[in-house]
Formats: structure tokens, sequence, C-alpha cells
């Protein structure tokens, strides 16, 4: 039988996978009923739990986000078990919610557990805690870096533009000309590498880009609803949105719906990650498809190649995206009278 994961612990648990990497590490902040649970499935499991005795052999990576409340983290996550499994190796899932004291705690059970390397998701952290993730010498890798990231941390992503000029180009191609946006937050790269192919699409196609056909969102539901609400509430609404995460263009649905109209028949949506929901929406999704749990993987094998003492060709490593087609779009309804 081969070794046990702590995401196959969690779903058979019925608890998040941060509740099983506190149960594993002592943590107190679990309640005793879940924590007898969990250690009841590990011991049934046989998970092997480190300690000073196998230290040489049991090796850790931590794997870090700012919140754990995206189906996204769940498509990283398996990504980079899969490549740690394969490996031998375990993995320790955290979330620092922004806050530096979170981030300070996460630091010091870091010291103690003695991991190999450090994967960090769009998580940014603050001067003092880089400079302590370098005196501890922890090779780190970083996925989806927020704002900029240092030459000599490797950075995990995808190619966000061409993903942003895609979706754009298909809207276009079904005779769509007034095509809006919603960005995700222009602190992160990949937002703006979106927000950027979204302009470079419209350019080629001789179409001056409307700062009012912009909505600056965070990539999360109520955002995505928000902004196509206050686009359609426009004088002249746009006839087509590129939501650039699916999150986003879920809200968008709601906010469709509630305007009366129809998704497709009425207004055009592209979304962007191509999440597992996206092929059961109503109607399913076109959305482009940005490798998720391929960039988890990457980042495993790139972190423990760090720890091994290789070195990498290059600091900055893109996976493709892709235009996955659904029935979310149709051409506008003026073309389709004509």
């Amino acid at each position: 039988m081969g070794r046990v994961t702590i995401s196959e612990i969690a779903a058979e648990a019925g608890v998040s996978v941060p509740t099983v990497s506190r149960v594993i590490n002592g943590r107190s902040d679990v309640a005793p009923g879940t924590r007898r649970r969990v250690e009841d499935i590990l011991a049934l499991r046989g998970y092997r739990r480190r300690n000073s005795r196998d230290k040489e052999r049991a090796r850790l990576i931590d794997l870090v986000f700012n919140d754990l409340d995206s189906p996204w983290a769940v498509e990283i996550i398996r990504g980079v078990e899969d490549a740690a499994h394969a490996a031998g190796v375990g993995t320790v899932v955290s979330a620092i919610h922004r806050e530096t004291t979170s981030a300070r705690q996460w630091l010091q059970n870091l010291r103690a557990r003695a991991s190999d390397g450090v994967i960090l998701v769009t998580s940014k952290l603050d001067s003092p805690q880089r400079e302590e993730l370098r005196r501890l010498e922890v090779p780190t890798v970083v996925v989806d870096p927020v704002g900029g990231s240092s030459a000599d941390t490797p950075t995990i992503g995808a190619t966000n533009w061409a993903g942003g000029l895609s979706a754009t180009e298909h809207l276009l191609s079904l005779g769509h000309r007034r095509i809006a946006v919603i960005t995700g937050p222009r602190a992160m790269l990949c937002a703006r590498a979106r927000l950027d192919g979204y302009r470079a699409g419209l350019e080629a196609a001789g179409i001056p880009a409307d700062p009012e056909l912009v909505y600056d969102g965070d990539f999360y539901h109520q955002s995505g609803f928000d902004g196509a609400a206050r686009l359609l509430a426009l004088p002249d609404p746009p006839t087509a949105i590129f939501a650039s995460s699916d999150q986003m263009a879920f809200g968008a649905y709601e906010a469709v719906r509630r305007a009366g109209l129809r998704v497709a028949d009425d207004v055009s949506l592209v979304g962007f990650d191509d999440l597992p929901e996206t092929r059961w929406a109503s109607p399913p999704l076109t959305t482009v498809r940005q490798p998720l749990s391929e960039m988890g993987v990457l980042a495993a094998r790139t972190v423990l190649r760090l720890a091994a003492g290789e070195r990498l060709e290059s600091p900055r490593m893109e996976l493709a995206t892709e235009l996955v087609v659904r029935e979310s779009c149709a051409p506008p309804i003026a073309s389709r009278a004509a």
C-alpha cells in the first residue's frame, strides 16, 4: 500500500488539510473531539509521524497560503502532494491570513520542523520574515508572486498574459466589441498580466480600451457579482465580460440572472482557472485553463531540487494556459439579428 497523504486523511475525517497538519504537529488549537477522530484515522491508516529518531528519513515540505478558502488552493495542494508523495516527502499546509502574527507563528513552527523547503502561494512576507527564511537556509519557491519577487527566489506561474489575450480574442471572434473585464488585485503580477492581455487583444482589433469597462475585483465571488452588476447597469452595458478568475465569473452569473438576463443569450462570459465546477455551471463556463495542479507539481519538484543542491536553469518558470470553449459565449444579439 502506498504512503497515505494528509489530503486523504482530511477527506476521511471530514476536516480541512490544515486541521490534520495541526494534529500531526501537536498544535493545541484543535477541538478535542476532532483531534481524537483525526488521530484514530492516522493510526488506522498507518500514517508515520516525524520524531527525533527518524529525523533523517522523515522529510517535509511547507506549503503556505494566504488563505485556504478558494477551490484553486485545493488544486495546488493536490499537485504538491502528488509530487511529494512520489519523492517520499510529507507536506505541511499552513495559512497565514495576511497577518504578521500568523506569519511569525508559522516561522517558529518551521524552525521546529526543519523542513526541506517552503512553497509560498500568493503569499507576501515582509522583509524581516524573508530574512529569517534566508537565515534558516530553507530553499523557497514562490507560486504566483505578489508584487515583485527577489531575483534569487524561483517563481512558478502560468502564461497569464497569453490567457487574457486568448479570452479577449475569443470574444472578439464572436463579434463582441464592447467587452468588459473584472480584474484581480492589481498588486498581483498574475492579475496585471491578465489585464494587459485583455488590453492587447482590444488594441490588436483596433478597439480603444474603455476605463468604464474595467472593474477591480479580488478573484472572489462577491467582487465578480458586484463588478458585473455595476457593468450591466451602465447606460451602454457590455455584451461580454472577461472575469479573470472562475470564482468571479460565478459571481457574474448571479448578477446576470438578477438583471433579468441570460448568460450567453444576452451576455457572454469567460472565466480564468478551469476549476472543476466550471463544467457544471449553467451554462458550462468558457474559461482559460490555468494548470494549477501541474504548477503544484513543478513547485514541489523545484524546491526538492534546491534542497538537493541542484542549480536551476531559470529562476522563473511558466506553464501554458489554454482556452477551454464551452457554452457561456455566443455572438452578440445585434449581430445575430443582422
